[in-house]
């Protein structure tokens, strides 16, 4: 796109950039503007010639200057920057605290000994790359955490080894029926399948008594490209950190579930250590490299492993001997686990509309890294702040948003969600009138863009993505759905495909908590470096976006989503498409329990399903003749999401709330939907699943009543 800068003309917006005449046309109509070429079209335009990429550049450099894990005093120092960023650009701004459970490492010693005792290896040793192809200019800074896993507790146990390939509940069945047990024995685990958190949490179950965790060359090293510093996939010493909470259970601060971690909290209304905190393993948990586990998995004997389960290390993989044979792996590691305090940055925009002032839009992004975190979350955190910079352009000129428009910078994300889930358990009363959540986290990792939402949000981000220019050329809708048709040669895209919402970001205590709808974009790309001392600046330059100018991409996206939210006359929320997706999930479950031989009766709940959609229809009908009551239409449209939540929650994690979306009990990340019965159908237990198809019937219908008042 061609960038004429200079006087903006009638905006007041004296040395800004505007849009040349080579980039996508804005439309004349959007869904949820009446007349959008009047109203909205000139603060779009107004706003997109404001994102930098020389200061998004800056942005990450600063962001990225030192290591800044959650409570330390550098991620502090990041938290000033971004409330620096803020009210420069005029948002009113507050920094707030909570004081959440961390562990911190101490010590952390892994070693591993050979059938006849020989030492095999000691680690984890140091993340280190030579000087060939530049090396890493980061990587012996002193401030740098020994690699440990967040949520593990202290511990020192020796144990047979057994590999049971990347932990999922199926790989522990398959260990079953190889009859091989892992009760006392040390598990070694490979990244990748599912949430790493799952990975300890069936291993525990199971008897387990320390889970080791590594990365494999085959799933983001050698074996997929070159390894960093040559190309962007994970080197020999590269070691993925991350927490290992049972996220799936419940997600924030452990000591305190369902409640805010607020400083002024007694200790004694907290839940001690060890005294019932379902979330937090009771075996020592820490990652490794493939360097560090090589000589393990090399040493292994007993049964080969199944054909899947071999990675990409040059030999036969083994489940690993017993007895005299055996490999022994001693684990002691050392946790000082204790209350910190996190920084969550807050900034406001006050809404100006009559109606919808009170509504809140919340966009955010988390700011706490493992190490530097270039990618993972400083990437969309510069994004974040280029799309304040062009909010604060329009504020400048005139411009008020007619909701209220919040912007979060959430810390702790990556030991568990705790800024956001703290926040959100704060304030039940805003999340009655928050509208939609609107997230970025690993804002660029590369050109290719993505994106979830809530079905009802679908169309709202497509239309986004037409009015911002690719730096690929075209608009990045058009280059997502290319993007999208390449990896598909032989299914032609007409509209890309848009994910379901699973865990993972700060998203999920929003939409699975608080019944907020939610979307959650990205730019992505080769990214071996994940949660490693790698995922630094140096790398993101290399490898991610050497111009910035996907960053500058995103924080357009971003900055229109909230535009497009705070300003829409009808909030741009599809329930016809929403009630289609939920009969197709239905569909799906009910093949899936004729194929186990489970026999349900699915026709209440299909009969809301079909009653759902057909009011989302009419509403969309409503909203597209553009004369309904705009205030009655944007509480239904507001308060339908709310009516899919489970008043009690999923079954044995009540904290999960929505009966069409969740992380899995077992997967962690990605999404099940309709979880309640899916996850019933697949245990096999017929009475849980026939329960659950009632809840889902209930929540449906409620969901229903809301669409149909405003037809009345």
């Amino acid at each position: 796109m061609r960038w004429v800068c200079g006087l903006g003309v009638g905006l007041g917006l004296a040395g800004s950039c505007l849009l040349g005449q080579s980039g996508p046309a804005l439309p004349a109509k959007v869904f949820g503007f009446r007349d959008f070429g009047a109203t909205e079209a000139r603060w779009d335009k107004a706003f997109l010639a404001v994102p930098d990429p020389a200061l998004a550049r800056e942005h990450l450099k600063r962001l990225t200057a030192a290591p800044h894990w959650a409570s330390s005093p550098e991620d502090y120092a990041t938290a000033l920057y971004v409330a620096d960023r803020f009210k420069a650009a005029g948002l009113e701004t507050t920094i707030v605290p909570y004081r959440v459970q961390l562990n911190r490492p101490v010590k952390i010693l892994v070693e591993a000994f050979a059938a006849d005792g020989a030492r095999l290896m000691t680690g984890p040793q140091a993340e280190h790359v030579d000087g060939t192809d530049g090396g890493d200019p980061y990587q012996n800074d002193k401030r740098i955490l020994p690699a440990f896993s967040g949520s593990s507790p202290s511990g020192d146990v020796t144990g047979t080894v057994v590999y049971a390939n990347y932990g999922t509940l199926a790989d522990f069945k398959r260990l079953q029926e190889m009859h091989v047990s892992v009760r006392d024995k040390i598990v070694l685990v490979r990244y990748g399948a599912n949430f790493r958190g799952v990975k300890v949490y069936l291993a525990q179950q199971r008897g387990a008594k320390g889970v080791l965790i590594y990365s494999d060359p085959a799933d983001d090293g050698f074996a997929r490209g070159d390894a960093y510093p040559k190309g962007p996939f994970r080197p020999e010493s590269g070691v993925q950190r991350g927490s290992v909470q049972f996220l799936p259970i419940f997600p924030g601060d452990p000591s305190t579930p369902g409640y805010a971690s607020v400083p002024e909290l007694p200790d004694a209304e907290r839940v001690a250590v060890g005294k019932g905190q379902v979330t937090q393993p009771s075996i020592p948990v820490n990652p490794l490299s493939w360097k560090d586990a090589e000589p393990i998995l090399e040493a292994m004997g007993g049964a080969s492993a199944p054909a899947n389960w071999q990675g990409g290390l040059p030999f036969n993989y083994h489940v690993g001997a017993s007895g005299r044979k055996a490999v022994k792996v001693h684990m002691r590691l050392v946790q000082d686990i204790a209350l910190r305090t996190i920084w969550d940055v807050i900034g406001k925009i006050p809404g100006v509309g009559g109606a919808e002032k009170d509504d809140l839009v919340v966009a955010g992004n988390h700011r706490d890294a493992w190490v530097f975190g270039a990618v993972d979350p400083s990437s969309g955190t510069a994004a974040m702040l280029e799309a304040v910079h062009g909010l604060g352009t329009l504020l400048q000129a005139g411009w008020r948003p007619k909701r209220t428009l919040v912007v979060a910078s959430w810390d702790a994300e990556e030991e568990g969600l705790i800024g956001s889930v703290e926040w959100v358990e704060q304030h039940p009363e805003l999340m009655k009138r928050t509208v939609a959540y609107l997230n970025t986290d690993v804002g660029v990792s590369g050109p290719s863009f993505s994106a979830s939402a809530v079905p009802s949000l679908k169309e709202f981000v497509s239309d986004v993505t037409k009015e911002v220019e690719s730096p690929a050329g075209g608009s990045v809708h058009e280059q997502w759905r290319l993007d999208q048709e390449r990896a598909h040669p032989k299914e032609p895209v007409s509209e890309p495909k848009i994910d379901a919402l699973g865990s993972g970001s700060d998203y999920t205590p929003f939409l699975q908590h608080a019944g907020v709808a939610a979307t959650d974009i990205g730019s992505n790309g080769p990214y071996g470096v994940y949660h490693s001392a790698f995922d630094n600046f140096n790398w993101f330059v290399k490898n991610a976006d050497p111009n910035f100018l996907y960053e500058q991409q995103q924080a357009r996206v971003f900055g229109l989503e909230m535009l497009h939210m705070a300003d829409a006359d009808v909030l741009p929320m599809d329930y016809g498409a929403y009630g289609a997706e939920v009969v197709g999930y239905l569909s799906e479950v009910r093949a899936k329990a004729e194929e186990k031989g489970l026999k349900l009766d699915f026709t209440k709940t299909q009969q809301a399903a079909m009653r759902f959609e057909a009011a989302g229809v009419a509403a969309r009908v409503r909203q597209d003749a553009g004369n309904v009551d705009a205030v009655r239409m944007n509480r239904a449209l507001k308060e339908t999401e709310v009516a899919l939540l489970l008043p009690n929650g999923l079954p044995g994690r009540g904290w999960y709330k929505h009966s069409v979306y969740s992380p899995g009990e077992y997967t962690g990340y990605q999404a099940v939907v309709i979880p309640g019965v899916n996850e019933a159908v697949t245990l096999g237990d017929r009475a849980r699943a026939q329960s659950q198809l009632q809840g889902l019937a209930d929540a449906l219908g409620r969901a229903s009543a809301v669409l149909e008042s405003v037809g009345r």
